[in-house]
């Protein structure tokens, strides 16, 4: 019993160490959700924001569903309400552009993509108070990316383009990083329970007839 029990939380913590491995890319940019701030910490090698979505459903007002922050994966269509703190207080001296765009991704990196069609477009302005605000109206699941474009027409090297890359309809529970590692985590658990306690009937059966017998 003791046997069984070591394989299967060795086997548990090799599947996590290995899934966890998986996602790493040494290539992209980091993009992680950060647990003391709303939304998650997008970066390139020069800007830094905290980028956070909210969704005005097509189905109604709910106001809590309005108020509550989304990452990179954005539950449904509807209209998207896009923050960007900015954590460099240089750059809020630099007028900041901003579009939005549908895409279609080529590869395993941030950048990626082909653009399909442009969403919404801001013209460049100052943000003096450090966020970023636009909406747009999504019409339909897939892949989008949000483009800061830091020095508006001025902005010629693509260091100057922040690319936020998020997901419609993808994940339609709207859940974080966080909340879907501990499902997965919950559920591995689960199977391990369970695999356990049909060894343990199993044993206890086979005492219990060997004792009859």
């Amino acid at each position: 019993m003791k046997n069984t029990i070591v394989t299967l939380c060795g086997i548990l913590l090799f599947s996590t160490l290995l899934h966890g491995c998986d996602k790493l890319k040494f290539d992209d940019k980091p993009q992680i959700e950060d647990i003391n701030s709303v939304g998650c910490l997008i970066t390139n090698d020069f800007y830094a924001v905290h980028f956070s979505a909210y969704l005005k459903s097509s189905g109604g007002n709910d106001r809590d569903a309005l108020l509550r922050p989304y990452c990179q994966d954005i539950p449904g269509v509807g209209k998207a309400f896009f923050a960007a703190d900015l954590i460099d207080r240089d750059i809020r001296k630099t007028p900041i552009g901003v579009r939005v765009v549908e895409v279609q991704k080529t590869g395993s990196k941030p950048d990626d993509f082909t653009e399909l069609r442009t969403i919404a477009e801001f013209p460049a302005k100052l943000y003096p108070r450090g966020v970023v605000e636009a909406q747009a109206d999504i019409d339909k699941n897939g892949d989008y990316v949000l483009v800061l474009i830091v020095g508006g027409e001025d902005a010629l090297a693509e260091e100057d383009k922040l690319k936020i890359p998020f997901t419609v309809g993808g994940n339609p529970f709207g859940l974080s990083t966080i909340e879907l590692s501990a499902l997965a985590g919950g559920g591995l658990l689960l199977v391990v329970g369970v695999v356990f306690l049909v060894v343990f009937l199993r044993k206890k059966r086979a005492a219990r007839r060997a004792l009859e017998g």
